[in-house]
């Protein structure tokens, strides 16, 4: 089971896209955000997301709230997954499996990451939750209506 609406957001602290370590507690100091973790870069579900979320970004940007893909991939594949796709996002990269753990993300044993997206408020409590492992698109849609909601 995710994480429930209300709890606050654990901090992160992973690599990023962008060169540099994303610092959830730090980069999005009172700002909100979208914190979503996937499988695997390439694979038909995950790529559909992450375009999904590619082409619905405006509407995420035009509210300042920040998006953020987390996988256990490593950076050398984010960086060819966000090329390849023209993501307008970071993706971070939680070789571990330690992030997506504290966020209920991991499969127990399998250490497989499932498909969760959080919206965070500005406080990095957690605003909307949503998991379904097969209906990527529906990531998206439920964001941007929780987005809407909570504006």
């Amino acid at each position: 089971m995710p994480l429930k609406v209300n709890q606050p957001a654990p901090d992160i602290y992973l690599p990023s896209t962008s060169g540099s370590h994303f610092k959830l507690s730090r980069d999005l100091a009172n700002q909100p955000g979208i914190i979503y973790f996937y499988p695997k870069d390439f694979t038909p579900g995950c790529t559909q997301e992450a375009c999904s979320f590619r082409d619905s970004f405006s509407v995420f940007r035009d509210l300042n709230i920040t998006v953020v893909g987390i996988s256990r991939d490593s950076i050398e594949s984010h960086q060819k997954f966000k090329q390849q796709h023209k993501l307008p996002f970071e993706l971070l990269s939680d070789k571990s499996g330690e992030v997506a753990k504290k966020y209920q993300a991991l499969v127990p044993f399998l250490k497989v990451v499932r498909r969760v997206t959080y919206l965070l408020d500005a406080n990095h409590k957690i605003a909307a939750v949503y998991e379904d492992m097969f209906g990527a698109e529906k990531h998206i849609k439920q964001m941007i209506e929780a987005v809407k909601k909570n504006a």
